[in-house]
């Protein structure tokens, strides 16, 4: 693979997530076109060095970003580009580009969630609507949370692509004091993990808000995980058997070619992500569910909340989706009748409680 000295990624985004890994690149003294619609945002944050709507504790270097009021001129100066705008909108931003925006240039996506319009995943999106080529195609996920990061407490992010040469290469880009790397080629795998474990957090939330305790939210997490693998296992992903890897290169210590090992269920991407966004305080898919178990509406929770939870409109993609997949989801089908079909939450966790072993 040809080295480039002087990469340049563009930031199409200015959330908690997409602040987290400007920071992070910023950090680490990588040119960084970004992307910020509100102008306000944007000239708060070169004067500062702060985002003064999301992850305001976290510090920019702003001498190594350039901001950009308008997605086509981001993507245009930048070689990679990485999506990190909630799935909802996505499509609405897309919509407005050129065919040819994504040509010559690497697409990274930090989307954990599915197109609504037709309940794909990205990168089968932008290959239908913009020609795009999967092997151009990679994938930030967690599991990381973007306070943590403002905090600079270590954290690990997963880099998924086909080309896995040029998933490390990307990789080394992020990989500092405080975030450690993770490489596979399992895209597919990785994004519908995503997704299912945003699904699994809002029932998490629900079960706390309904004032379940630990025990039962430690049996609830298991089953979920027992569940998302049985959907992996369904839509074709392989990368289930837990304690399977690759062997170690000879001659390599094993602690320098961690990263080396192949991508199992058991894995940071796959069952530590689960687990820290269904525990952790952070996870705003949590506190969305936790809102839904004390009483709140959806509509109400969603104005107190101020950010979205990816989980709302991936339960309703993912239940539609299992309708030809036929996975044995009930706990994820239950969140999804909670929160679009109007099942009182405590009614659907009796239902969930005969469920789960």
């Amino acid at each position: 693979m040809k080295e480039e000295t002087s990469p340049r990624f563009a930031m199409i985004g200015s959330g908690s997530w997409a602040s987290a890994l400007a920071k992070i690149l910023s950090d680490n003294g990588i040119s960084l076109h970004w992307y910020v619609r509100n102008h306000t945002i944007g000239e708060h944050l070169m004067k500062y060095g702060h985002n003064p709507s999301y992850l305001r504790t976290a510090s920019f270097r702003t001498a190594h970003i350039e901001l950009h009021y308008s997605v086509e001129s981001a993507a245009a100066a930048a070689d990679y580009i990485i999506l990190a705008i909630p799935s909802a909108y996505m499509e609405g931003v897309l919509r407005e580009l050129p065919r040819d925006v994504f040509r010559g240039k690497k697409v990274i996506s930090a989307i954990k969630g599915l197109m609504p319009s037709n309940n794909v995943l990205l990168n089968d999106y932008l290959r239908t609507e913009f020609d795009f080529d999967i092997n151009d195609y990679f994938t930030i996920m967690g599991p990381c949370h973007a306070e943590e990061v403002a905090a600079e407490k270590l954290s690990y992010l997963t880099f998924s692509g086909l080309d896995e040469e040029r998933a490390q290469w990307i990789a080394d880009r992020f990989k500092n004091h405080y975030i450690n790397t993770v490489i596979n080629t399992d895209l597919y795998g990785v994004q519908f993990a995503a997704i299912l474990k945003n699904i699994y957090a809002l029932g998490s939330g629900i079960a706390h808000g309904l004032e379940y305790g630990d025990n039962f939210l430690s049996v609830l997490i298991a089953n979920a995980a027992d569940e998302m693998a049985g959907f992996l296992r369904k839509v074709g992903i392989r990368n289930i058997e837990v304690g399977v890897h690759k062997e170690p290169i000879p001659g390599v210590q094993l602690l320098k070619t961690a990263y080396r090992k192949s991508a199992n269920y058991a894995a940071s991407v796959y069952l530590g992500d689960l687990l820290v966004t269904c525990y952790s305080l952070y996870s705003r898919n949590r506190t969305f569910g936790n809102m839904i178990g004390k009483g709140y509406s959806v509509q109400a929770a969603q104005l107190e909340m101020n950010m979205v939870a990816e989980g709302y409109n991936a339960c309703r993609s993912l239940y539609q989706i299992n309708q030809e997949v036929h996975a044995d989801i009930p706990i994820a089908a239950t969140v999804y009748r909670i929160l679009w079909e109007g099942l009182p939450p405590a009614e659907g966790f009796r239902q969930i409680e005969e469920t789960m072993i």
